[in-house]
């Protein structure tokens, strides 16, 4: 192989780690976020990491599972060199999905819960005094940080 066609390959190959190595994954605060939303039963469970990444060991599997369709792709074309990102990838898209589902569902019971109590506020059913003690307490029940 002469050396532009070397260069082309390992062009080619840097990039697709590039481009595939991929799921942003969640920052250092957002996976303490989570496992904080997790121990107080509040975590959501789309996706298993575990299994997203197993499944990195096939073809595009771990980037499928994760919903990055379009890296999924690019590492189907490049297994079995995908193996060396794709786990990892799989693995990382599976928490993110996880956080936000579950940051999406604690804001909902969080709006739900006040609103119960906006309307018992209203309606009469709740006095002030017993309307702020309630949302202090919903507050912190969804209130991690």
């Amino acid at each position: 192989m002469n050396a532009v066609k070397k260069l082309i390959v390992v062009g080619g190959v840097i990039a697709a780690l590039n481009l595939t190595g991929c799921a942003s994954g969640l920052n250092s605060a957002q996976k303490a976020e989570l496992r904080d939303y997790e121990s107080s039963g509040l975590a959501v469970r789309e996706k298993n990491p575990t299994a997203g990444a197993a499944l990195g060991l096939l073809p595009g599997g771990g980037s499928f599972y994760g919903r990055e369709y379009g890296y999924g792709v690019v590492n189907l074309l490049f297994w079995p060199l995908s193996i060396l990102w794709d786990p990892v990838s799989g693995y990382e898209a599976s928490q993110e999905i996880n956080y936000y589902a579950t940051k999406a569902h604690v804001k909902k019971q969080h709006e739900k819960e006040v609103s119960a109590l906006d309307d018992g506020l209203e309606s009469g059913d709740l006095g002030i005094a017993e309307y702020t003690l309630q949302k202090r307490k919903v507050d912190k029940k969804y209130d991690i940080n």
